[in-house]
């Protein structure tokens, strides 16, 4: 008579065997598909801004996820989408730059929208990557019922299909559900776990598929963003919020001085912050600012939180608001803000 032995022994001791893993994964996708939401619960803390507005990311954001079994390097890339400025053909010529560089490409495709051109496009696109495993990533299952969730798997399931390419995985997720059960616990150590919105399990299937590597980046990093960077994207975050839909793709924001107050007790450290938000004609300058200057009021102190907390110290924020005339378009005004 054989003995079946312990299964979950058995799967321990070749996790402990098993060599360690280290790579790049990219989070693709047409704009406003979860990419970045994604990459915040997955690192399990804020390192990529989010909004509800297309082309909010507007650069390569790397989050850094630490197991035991490997180190994911998850990097958030803006949307592709159909140019209409110089920054955007930009935006689209650093997501496919990206597409080259990475171990596993993750398609990002929201729950409740039907597949579109847009998303045909991307994955046709990728269909020519031929050695880079492909995950495709279903978002935002917390927005459709269970029938709507199956029609949408099979829909990208038969696009592959359709295209001559299989995904290595197709995983439904819920970012929003995994902070919500996690209490914003990070996916890091393996936390998160399978039940978190199936994230837990996205990162225990990317891992695999990383190749053979010690780990590329120390303990307890969880992104390689200049701190100056990730504060100017947290004001633009902020500043997001609530302007006319015209007016997001308007807006830049560059950190000029980022320096501790001098003469303070070392106990009661100040930082002091001085940046420029830029838009691109005198008339939207009114609207960032507000009534009596309101709205860039709520912009400074809503902002300041998340830097103090990004930083760790006490902030004074000094914002102004500049005109750039049609920077979107305009090389020198580009590099200027930093594209």
């Amino acid at each position: 008579m054989s003995v079946r032995p312990d299964t979950e022994a058995a799967a321990q001791q070749a996790a402990n065997n098993a060599p360690h893993r280290a790579g790049f994964a990219c989070f693709v996708g047409r704009p406003n598909a979860g990419k970045s939401t994604l990459t915040n619960a997955l690192v399990g803390q804020k390192v990529a801004i989010t909004s509800n507005r297309p082309q909010t990311t507007r650069h390569t954001v790397r989050g850094i996820v630490h197991r035991e079994d490997a180190q994911l390097i998850l990097v958030d890339t803006p949307g592709l989408h159909k140019p209409r400025t110089l920054l955007g053909e930009r935006l689209n010529d650093v997501v496919r730059t990206t597409w080259a560089e990475v171990d596993v490409i993750g398609f990002c495709l929201p729950a409740d929208q039907k597949l579109g051109p847009g998303d045909k496009y991307i994955v046709k696109e990728l269909a020519g990557i031929k050695k880079t495993p492909k995950i495709a990533v279903i978002t935002k299952t917390d927005l459709v019922d269970s029938k709507q969730l199956a029609e949408q798997l099979l829909a990208v399931s038969r696009l592959g299909e359709e295209l001559g390419f299989e995904w290595a995985e197709i995983v439904p997720v819920s970012a929003v559900k995994a902070e919500q059960e996690a209490g914003r616990a990070p996916v890091n150590k393996g936390g998160g776990g399978r039940g978190a919105g199936q994230v837990g399990l996205l990162a225990d299937l990317i891992a695999p598929l990383l190749p053979e590597s010690p780990p590329l980046y120390p303990e307890g990093d969880l992104t390689d963003e200049p701190e100056m960077v990730m504060v100017a994207e947290l004001i633009r975050e902020a500043a997001l919020e609530g302007v006319r839909d015209e007016l997001p793709h308007s807006i830049a924001v560059v950190v000029e001085e980022m320096l501790p107050r001098e003469n303070r007790p070392a106990d009661k450290p100040l930082l002091d912050i001085h940046a420029n938000v830029y838009i691109e004609r005198p008339s939207q300058k009114g609207i960032i600012i507000g009534p009596k200057g309101k709205r860039l009021k709520d912009v400074g102190t809503k902002s300041r939180k998340h830097i103090e907390a990004l930083l760790g110290t006490p902030v004074f924020l000094d914002l102004h608001v500049k005109v750039a005339k049609d920077w979107q378009r305009d090389p020198k005004q580009l590099r200027k803000l930093g594209f």
